[in-house]
This record gives structure tokens, sequence and C-alpha cells, in this order.
């Protein structure tokens, strides 16, 4: 399979793009991976995501030698198709409670841009590369690519990155805001599963409501989202979760999140 995923007992999906020696191109087989691992989150008691990709690239995209067999209306077809999977499977992680680590490394592209922008963490390798590279083949962005990165760079840095195609490295990645922070490339699978595992212990329906206010404030008016806040908030103290928060704040004990069902 062109995808894994390992849920362990204590909640942590372990995804994996595994078609290392093509770069983990995105085909429909691995597109329709992607949907299948976020829906099988999206029903088991997922508290955290760690995507990663196998080989030396994270993700350099679409699988152009698989599209490039195609041509006139079977090539539009069989690209909604991987669209359609791909798209769904971003919105199904979106939609959820659990927060997703993406380790990225060596080169990010197209789609890969748009699989590490949409995690909540995203950690670089040092030696990992980013290019939009869509309209360097003459096509437009997909992933999610065009809504990512005006918010995470800006309307001006999002355009010249995909109208230049410019290559950038990870410390600029960072500077930017397209990734959280870069790490070593020998310490990026202990840094993410680190981060994740840290998450995994969190407070799950605290997160996900975090999730989605930030999502929703960047196109609310300020009236309207404090009131979204208030209600998130009230419904977060009467929580199970929130009750365990405060008695181990007031008890200077940590608190143990893990006893908590994710969606409490």
């Amino acid at each position: 399979m062109s995808v894994g995923i390992e849920i362990d007992d204590d909640g942590l999906a372990r995804i994996t793009l595994r078609r290392g020696e093509a770069g983990n191109a995105i085909d429909l087989d691995m597109a329709r991976g992607l949907l299948d691992a976020a829906r099988i989150c999206a029903r088991e008691a997922v508290r955290a995501v760690l995507l990663t990709g196998e080989g030396k690239s994270f993700c350099v995209g679409g699988d152009l030698r698989e599209f490039s067999r195609l041509s006139g209306e079977a090539l539009e077809k069989h690209l909604t198709a991987v669209t359609d999977a791909l798209h769904d499977a971003l919105r199904t992680f979106a939609a959820g409670d659990a927060p997703v680590v993406a380790a990225v490394q060596g080169a990010v592209a197209g789609a890969g841009i748009g699989l590490a922008a949409a995690a909540d963490v995203t950690l670089a390798a040092d030696n990992a590369s980013f290019t939009a590279a869509y309209t360097g083949i003459g096509y437009s962005p997909d992933a999610g690519v065009s809504w990512f990165l005006p918010r995470l760079v800006g309307h001006k840095r999002a355009l010249d990155l995909l109208l230049t195609n410019r290559r950038i490295p990870a410390a600029e990645a960072a500077d930017i805001g397209l990734v959280s922070r870069v790490v070593a490339h020998d310490r990026l699978a202990a840094e993410a599963a680190r981060t994740a595992e840290t998450l995994r212990g969190g407070p799950t329906a605290a997160f996900g409501a975090t999730r989605r206010l930030v999502a929703a404030g960047l196109t609310a008016d300020l009236g309207p989202h404090l009131d979204r806040e208030a209600r998130a908030l009230a419904a977060a103290a009467a929580s199970d979760a929130g009750r365990e928060g405060v008695a181990a704040f007031l008890g200077k004990r940590a608190p143990d999140f893990t006893r908590v069902p994710p969606s409490s």
C-alpha cells in the first residue's frame, strides 16, 4: 500500500507515505490511501496524527508519470479523481480534533507543500527545500496550496512562490512561516515523534476547539468571533478535560488528559 497507518494503544496515528522510490509522488492510489487514513482517524479514538514520508523526500507533488499516460477528457477525469480524494482527506483531517504533526525532509513540492501547510505543526529537516512547481509545468495549484500559502506567508510572498517557482531552503521556509521550525535532519524523526506524543497526551477536544477557532478567526469579524470564543471556553471548562486540568493545576500536579475520552 502507498499509504500506511498505525494507531498505537494511546491514540497516536502514524501515517506514512510509502512511495519513497518515486519521491512519494501522489498518484490516485496514494490520494485514496490518504483519504482512507483520514477516515480511520475520524472514526477511531485518535488523539494526534504524525505524517511522514519514506525515503529522501517528503513529497514531490503529483505523479507526473501517471498523468502523462493520459490526455484530454481522460486526463481531466483522472486528475479530478485524484484531487477529489486528496481534498476530502484534507477536509477530514481539518474537521477532527486531533492535531496533525508533519515531518518533512528533502524535496517538498506541489501538493507536498499542501500536506505540509495543512498540518498544525510542521517540522522541517535542515535539508528540506520547497518549491510550488505548478506553473512551471503549466498547472495551477491544488491540495489547498493557494488557500494555505497566502494565510501562512502573506499575499505577495505566496504569489512570488507560486508564479516564479523559486526554491526556498528550510531556514527561509521557517522565517516566512511556511513551517513551524527547522531541526537537524538526523533528529527529524525523533523530534517529530516527541512532538506528536506530547500532543497525544493533551486535551484533544480543547485542541479541536482551538484549531477551529484559529481557522474561523482568519475570516471572522471580531464581535462574532469573541462570542464563538466565549461559547467554546465555557464548554471546555465544563468538560471532563477542563475539570482535570484545573484540578491538576490547583493540586500542583501534571494533568492526566489521557484518562479523558478524546471527544469529552
